[in-house]
């Protein structure tokens, strides 16, 4: 075993740590691999930074933006209204096409923006039919990971395969070239889901009113600004009472007016007779009794509607995945001047915080319970920061472009089925159209990206190249074939399909399709077979992450709402998953021939 080798492992155990324990951002971890395989010499510089002009990258880049096409024109808005007019007639029919449809569109664009356009609606019927959210929530991020493995363009995991296989002198894979299994873990696994949403998942119980929720009773309250008050005459970024009590202001009305002044910025000036609607935990709240010029409002309980007065909003907004927000804090990015509204708490899996809230570090999938304006709730739905989750509906941002942005993702589709154009030109052909028409602006191409996903990719390609160059991948090739080989070709198809289905639900999928596909191949053309069932095997066990809320980012983005606990997944998805291994040691060696 040489040196290369070493390292080559070495820096890889350590990527694969790191990625279980996300104690950093997987795409920093990516990247730290990258910088320590071009340090130690494994790879050369050009080899490193590859990964950003690979194929792969590039077209996952485009179909962000081809996704957010659609997404803007409002063209998918029309699956939401058919869903939500289906519910009344029967559970189970609007079961099987909440998952029809999730699969379906998640096929050919990003599942995240399906979850995220569907969830509202979903919650919104949960609540119409009385139906816990978890019943429904779960089929529906499970489905979006289904549909995902019906086509190339799918997830980004397929579009990394395909490219690991043609730098390896590997056929790319056509369009449909994974339809046939994947449309049996398609059916098999709706069919699942259906039954189990019925019979296993767990009741969570139902949506309450927001403040109750969220258990706002204590921390929201009234009080009024008497004559001998220190903090009259001071403007809210100084008053003694927001500085040392460390409360927000949500709501001033003046006295002996009709004047309310909704979130007032940190330059007004506090006055006497001032009422101030405030939020802050209980033992700040008992201090404001013990106050001189203070007079508490004790009496009050402020529900949903107090606080949905007038043009005032009370929202529950899921943090997206791709968010900016992700890794950092309400105070950091002056969350109140940024985004004209106030956090009243934070759900973090099962937990509810109320205190110290700007020092809270925000992770994706986390539920903010936000007092907004009108004006502001539009804001936040057009942003890709968050999913607002208590308030469905999205607004149609261009809807005279709802055709054209149909029909540019339409042909890239069809032309890459066809041959005419690969994936490649075509998705950047497409985005360009997409622009051209004014279908999207060119602004809202950057912030459709998910740029943590493209570094990601480009890191964890220089992973692979390492263990091709280092002959690392050739190492475990060697010990896979000469224990697992033993039992035969589908033995291997089958171990390969469950080692990434091991990894892919513990850390991300597309680093475990990078470490494990260039093996994959090594291992085909050591025996003399077609790499096709074994890349397949890899690639349709990475996108399969069931069994943790983690695995995955739709899981991430319905664990808070649905009020799941980790076992949940675990349960329902476990069995799934070893359905899923049985199907694709029969059935991948015939579908997809040595």
């Amino acid at each position: 075993m040489n040196a290369d080798v070493i390292i080559t492992l070495a820096v890889i155990l350590l990527a694969v740590i790191l990625f279980f324990t996300e104690v950093i951002a997987v795409e920093l971890t990516a990247m730290i691999v990258m910088g320590l395989l071009i340090v130690s010499g494994v790879i050369t510089p050009e080899e490193g930074v590859s990964g950003f002009s690979n194929p792969a990258t590039v077209t996952v880049g485009a179909m962000f933006v081809l996704s957010a096409g659609l997404f803007r024109t409002g063209a998918l808005n029309f699956v939401g209204l058919m869903l939500f007019r289906a519910h009344g007639k029967s559970d189970w029919l609007f079961l099987i096409l909440l998952t029809f449809m999730a699969g379906a569109m998640s096929a050919f664009i990003n599942d995240t923006a399906v979850v995220a356009l569907l969830m509202p609606v979903v919650l919104k019927v949960a609540r119409q039919t009385k139906i816990s959210p978890s019943k429904l929530l779960m089929p529906l991020s499970f489905s979006a990971l289904f549909g995902g493995v019906c086509t190339l363009i799918g997830t980004s995991t397929n579009l990394l395969v395909s490219s690991i296989a043609a730098t390896r002198g590997q056929e790319e894979f056509s369009m449909f070239e994974m339809a046939p299994f994947g449309l049996v873990v398609f059916v098999s696994g709706t069919i699942y889901m259906i039954i189990a949403a019925k019979k296993w998942i767990p009741d969570r119980g139902q949506d309450k009113d927001l403040t109750e929720e969220f258990g706002m009773g204590e921390y929201l309250t009234e009080i009024v600004l008497l004559e001998d008050s220190v903090s009259i005459g001071s403007t809210i970024g100084n008053a003694p009472l927001v500085r040392e009590l460390d409360i927000d202001i949500i709501e001033i009305r003046k006295k002996d007016s009709n004047l309310v002044l909704r979130f007032p910025g940190s330059d007004t000036v506090l006055e006497e007779g001032d009422v101030l609607r405030i939020r802050g935990d209980a033992g700040k709240i008992q201090e404001l009794q013990e106050r001189q010029g203070i007079r508490l409002k004790s009496d009050i309980q402020l529900h949903d509607k107090d606080m949905q007065q007038g043009k005032n909003k009370l929202v529950e907004a899921v943090i997206s995945p791709s968010s900016d927000l992700v890794g950092t804090t309400i105070k950091k990015i002056d969350f109140r001047n940024s985004y004209g509204s106030t956090v009243l708490a934070i759900k973090q899996r099962e937990e509810i915080l109320h205190e110290k809230l700007g020092h809270v570090k925000l992770n994706a999938g986390d539920a903010l319970l936000i007092s907004c304006s009108e004006s502001t709730l539009r804001r936040l739905k057009e942003s890709q920061d968050f999913v607002i989750i208590s308030d469905p509906g999205l607004p149609s941002f261009r809807k005279n472009k709802i055709l054209i942005a149909f029909i540019i993702v339409f042909s890239v589709v069809l032309m890459a089925a066809s041959g005419i154009l690969s994936i490649l030109p075509g998705s950047i052909l497409g985005c360009i159209m997409l622009i051209i028409t004014k279908c999207i602006k060119i602004e809202e191409c950057y912030k459709a990206v998910e740029w943590k996903v493209i570094f990601l990719l480009a890191g964890v390609l220089s992973m692979g190249v390492a263990l091709e160059r280092s002959g690392a991948a050739t190492l475990i090739s060697d010990l896979m074939i000469s224990t697992v080989g033993q039992l035969g070709n589908r033995a291997l198809v089958s171990a390969f399909f469950l080692l990434t289905l091991i990894f892919t639900n513990f850390m991300s999928n597309n680093a475990t399709a990078a470490l494990l596909a260039p093996i994959a191949i090594i291992t085909a053309e050591a025996l003399g077979l077609s790499a096709r069932p074994f890349l397949m095997a890899v690639t349709f066990a990475a996108s399969l992450s069931l069994i943790t809320p983690v695995g995955y980012q739709t899981n991430t983005m319905i664990y808070v709402p649905g009020r799941y606990r980790f076992t949940d997944f675990t349960r329902i998805g476990l069995p799934l998953d070893i359905i899923f291994w049985i199907l694709a040691t029969i059935l991948i060696p015939i579908m997809y021939p040595f």
